[in-house]
């Protein structure tokens, strides 16, 4: 079993905390996109860390392309040396059309082709 602790997405403590999860013995140290974009504390964790793995427990795919997504997350994986565990959700109705500005519609069926075409972008690259 691997047991996650939840990581400040305050930048300025970010690495050090990430650091304290690996060396109280964490698998994982998990960012949710709430207030702040979970990819760029993740980023100071992998600077600061050797082995924990570093987890989007939500990073928002309606608010980005499937394009943009694919490729901050291939990048953010190549530098933690593929220890980035990238987890998604749609967010909500109002939040995805208020917060972000973006189109809500059929949430599962978007989903489902948001996927499909990160999975052809990473396979294209690979």
């Amino acid at each position: 079993m691997k047991v996650d602790a939840p990581l400040t997405s305050d930048m300025g403590a970010a690495g050090a905390g990430a650091r304290r999860l690996e060396e109280l013995g964490y698998d994982g140290a998990k960012v949710a996109e709430t207030n702040h974009d979970p990819f760029l504390p993740l980023t100071l964790a992998a600077a600061a860390t050797e082995r924990i793995e570093l987890v989007t427990s939500v990073a928002v795919a309606f608010a980005r392309s499937p394009m943009t997504l694919a490729q901050t997350a291939h990048d953010l994986n190549a530098f933690a040396g593929g220890r980035l565990v990238l987890g998604l959700g749609s967010q909500v109705r109002p939040h995805i059309e208020r917060r972000f500005a973006m189109p809500w519609g059929k949430p599962a069926a978007r989903m489902r082709e948001f996927i499909s075409a990160m999975r052809a972008i990473f396979a294209c690259w690979h």
